[in-house]
């Protein structure tokens, strides 16, 4: 039977309660294969359960931000658009009775066509539009889908205003209620299939997010939503859902396999911990990973308690890869069992766009590369982030700029005006670039690609030296004598580009010769060494300022100031006042990699 969603939601809000199809999905009596062997009939049947994650509002195999066809060195096609196609030719092959499909989170958020429909053209607004990826995954026909962390980076309004709009469930387990600890979104979904003459394949997805959330989108979350580990959810739900019937247990979640965290111990649940939920709960049969972007195949991981193998798939992020779940069920002793599980991963650049889909969101794809190519202002020069990692580059010097200017602003007139502002910014991307001559609101956007609002903290010049050496981690040692080479220079111990900070309006050297955690040498403010007494105002992005990449002191720093409007928005307006983007504004060297004192460029 048809679920009706607004019934629903308001169900679940407050029961906690999971989704279940109970009007069973029919199939074909050739599709419940029956094998003689020693005389005795052997009922099987096959499902095939199918995946995305992290799709980050990638509909198209367009890159907005370069305004023309996606392309990688790795020759990789990304979007919804490839998926509908490899999702239909998989439906054909096995059978569309005999598929599910899943995705792992992280979905309205990433590109200028999420942030569009978040903020320019707002899903919420009254009589606003459908969300392109609820139209597209609508089209598609997902079954359930997960929630990212990501889903939460415009407020929870958003969020259930996307909830809203798509024929499927958000599944999030461990996404509970704050004051009465009860589910806030559908824990899980449920689906029969029929088999004729036999009873029917009961297929249970248990839906788990990241417990991140409660960090890194604290100021939508706090007090609201509370976010436990995954480990200890699914260990609560599996046996229910096995309890209900369930012959199948899948999982989808918003959760790297590393069994590492990027905040530290800031919070007692682990980020990565998909193999960690393989290993320590019982009954699972497959996990779809998400939160990664990495690639994996297919993964197995033995359950620790029943000596049963747990098969884990992550495809890659953006629509690139589709994970395919091949269960082989046997009937024995009257019910369904798991006889066997193998993934496997399909690539979106084998196949073209889907036409239906290109058909369903070709406006709103439109009216979103129309906005990313307005032109707000000139560039004397071209600016590009090609070096930005291991030289002090102006075009990152423009972002630092803009937030010490806005927080400038807003601090004018309170007790903390007489203090310095310093700013962060990381190179997040390695090929950005503001070309000379007009500068558009895409090359801007390509700049700054994430959604990050700005928040003013206090610190001591203790606490922000102690900050530059724990960025300064992220450069591999190297010897004085030793060649340098760029490509392996940085990302130390995996950091990513990302947890890597400039911080304006000091001057300091970066010593990569040295062992982490002494290597700012010559720091200094306003031409004199740095007083640790001395209070800053630090103008940094709300990932970091509540805690993102575990940096020392920024979370628990007092907050003077902090805002709604985007940083990539914050600097178009800059950009469109001044009207003119030069160097001469912004930039200047305030930092260098040496080696035991001497200049590595």
């Amino acid at each position: 039977m048809p679920l009706n969603r607004r019934k629903f939601l308001k169900r679940s809000a407050v029961t906690g309660a999971g989704v279940a199809l109970t009007g069973a999905v029919g199939a074909p009596a050739a599709e419940a294969a029956v094998a003689e062997g020693g005389g005795k009939h052997v009922k099987r049947y096959a499902l095939t359960v199918l995946g995305t994650t992290d799709l980050h509002g990638h509909v198209f195999n367009w890159d907005y931000f370069k305004d023309a066809e996606y392309s990688d060195a790795a020759g990789n096609a990304m979007g919804l658009a490839r998926i509908s196609t490899l999702v239909a030719q998989i439906r054909k092959e096995k059978g569309r009775r005999n598929t599910l499909l899943l995705d792992a989170g992280d979905t309205i958020q990433g590109t200028p066509l999420t942030y569009y429909y978040a903020k320019v053209d707002p899903i919420t607004a009254k009589g606003g539009p459908v969300h392109p990826m609820a139209q597209a995954m609508n089209a598609i026909g997902y079954d359930a889908v997960a929630l990212g962390n990501h889903e939460f980076n415009y407020g929870i309004e958003t969020l259930r205003k996307f909830e809203s709009q798509c024929d499927f469930p958000l599944l999030g387990a461990n996404a509970l209620d704050a004051k009465t600890l009860k589910p806030a979104f559908p824990p899980y979904f449920m689906k029969r299939f029929h088999v004729p003459g036999l009873p029917p394949v009961k297929v249970a997805v248990l839906g788990l997010t990241n417990p991140g959330i409660a960090i890194w989108d604290k100021a939508y979350v706090q007090g609201r939503l509370t976010f436990p580990g995954l480990e200890e959810q699914a260990a609560k739900w599996v046996p229910k859902l096995r309890s209900m019937g369930a012959d199948v247990v899948v999982v989808s979640a918003h959760s790297g396999s590393s069994g590492t965290s990027s905040y530290g111990d800031q919070l007692p649940y682990v980020e990565n911990s998909a193999a960690l939920v393989a290993q320590q709960v019982p009954g699972i049969d497959a996990i779809l990973v998400g939160h990664a972007h990495v690639e994996i195949p297919e993964l197995k991981v033995t359950n620790v308690k029943s000596g049963k193998t747990v098969v884990l798939s992550e495809p890659l992020c953006y629509a690139e890869r589709l994970s395919v779940f091949d269960f082989e069920l046997v009937f024995e002793k009257g019910r369904w069992q798991v006889e066997s599980v193998a993934a496997s991963l399909r690539n979106s650049k084998s196949v073209a766009d889907d036409p239906e889909i290109t058909k369903l969101l070709k406006d709103e794809h439109a009216a979103v590369v129309k906005y990313v190519n307005q032109v707000v202002g000139t560039a004397t020069e071209t600016l590009t982030t090609v070096e930005a990692r291991f030289k002090d580059a102006p075009i990152i010097d423009l972002i630092t700029k803009v937030q010490e200017d806005v927080v400038k602003a807003a601090l004018a007139g309170t007790e903390y005006a007489s203090l310095p502002v310093i700013a962060q910014a990381s190179p997040f991307s390695r090929t950005s670039q503001i070309p000379a001559g007009q500068v558009t609101i895409r090359d801007l956007s390509g700049l700054y690609v994430y959604d990050n609002t700005l928040v003013a903290k206090l610190l001591t010049g203790a606490q922000v030296r102690a900050y530059l050496e724990y960025s300064a981690e992220y450069f591999v040692q190297t010897a004085a004598g030793a060649v340098v080479d760029t490509e392996k220079l940085t990302n130390a111990n995996n950091r990513p580009d990302y947890n890597y900070d400039y911080v304006s309006g000091l001057r300091y050297d970066i010593d990569v010769a040295q062992v982490a955690g002494a290597r700012i040498k010559n720091l200094t403010f306003n031409g004199a060494a740095l007083d640790d007494a001395q209070q800053f105002v630090l103008a940094v992005n709300n990932y970091r300022a509540n805690g993102g990449g575990a940096f020392p002191y920024v979370a628990s720093a007092k907050e003077l100031w902090s805002e709604s409007t985007e940083i990539r928005t914050r600097i178009a307006e800059w950009v469109t006042a001044k009207g003119s983007l030069d160097p001469k504004e912004f930039a200047s060297v305030d930092w260098r990699l040496t080696r035991d004192g001497t200049p590595v460029f």
